[in-house]
């Protein structure tokens, strides 16, 4: 079986027909249909819809994007992008719609009790949208919802001072705002060349379990991909490493700037 005949049969993966919006919203990819976890998808970091209309669902992304897992592999087949482009539309053009679309199918029986991952792609790109889901997870207090997020300032802002009981997040390195993060005080998860050098740093794997991210102990390590030339740019870093050698390098062009006044 084909890798895109194996997306086509994850429940929820219905594709929308023509201009029509999704008629299922959550999905199962194959990593947490094995811990039996519902998710929520749109397209990762920035593109451009058929009408030519563009859009940039991860506006605090830092270096990841250059190594993104949702921008290779199975997230470029046809139907997959298709999909993941009707469930931003509909965002985008109707977010009341989708809030009310969203509430309607988590009532559904198959979710009870469940986890819902928010993205496996993309990032909260909005405050509306944002603030959105804050109403979505209060009104269904029976589930959990947990997400990786690199929108550290928003969060701070209009999530920290009242989040919704069920909902659990951990900051993503390698993005704009990592300077705002103390792992100290922060649940972070950074990624790594390989699971030993999450074992080396002293911190914990959620390998086995994305859920760990958020429910296990802190700071977290994940281990990069394996696709020969996302490790390549990596160049056995972590994520927080190369992020903070790129605003190193823009503080330095910044100065420069300034010295010349240029």
């Amino acid at each position: 079986m084909s890798e895109e005949s194996r997306q086509e049969q994850i429940p929820g993966l219905l594709i929308p027909q023509d201009d029509d919006r999704p008629v299922y919203l959550l999905s199962q990819n194959g990593q947490l249909r094995k811990i039996d976890v519902w998710n929520w998808t749109i397209p990762a970091w920035a593109g451009r819809f058929e009408d030519g209309t563009t859009y940039n669902t991860c506006p605090s992304a830092g270096i990841c994007r250059q190594v993104c897992y949702a921008l290779a592999g199975a997230y470029r087949f046809k139907n997959v992008k298709r999909k993941h482009e009707a469930n931003l539309r509909f965002v985008i053009d109707d977010l009341n719609g989708w809030e009310k679309a969203m509430s309607a199918e988590l009532r559904g029986r198959k979710f009870a009790g469940k986890w819902i991952r928010v993205h496996d792609a993309g990032d909260f790109f909005s405050d509306e949208y944002t603030l959105a889901w804050m109403r979505v997870m209060r009104a269904h207090s029976t589930l959990d919802f947990y997400c990786y997020t690199k929108e550290v300032e928003r969060f701070q802002r209009l999530v920290l001072p009242d989040p919704p009981a069920n909902f659990h997040w951990c900051f993503s390195l390698g993005g704009k705002h990592d300077a705002l993060l103390d792992p100290q005080i922060d649940r972070v998860a950074d990624v790594f060349p390989t699971e030993e050098a999450i074992t080396e740093a002293g911190w914990h794997s959620q390998l086995g379990d994305d859920r760990l991210a958020v429910l296990g102990p802190s700071p977290v390590g994940m281990s990069a991909n394996n696709i020969r030339h996302f490790t390549k740019r990596l160049n056995g870093r972590r994520f927080s490493e190369w992020q903070a050698e790129e605003d190193a390098l823009r503080a330095e062009r910044r100065a420069r700037r300034d010295a010349t006044g240029a």
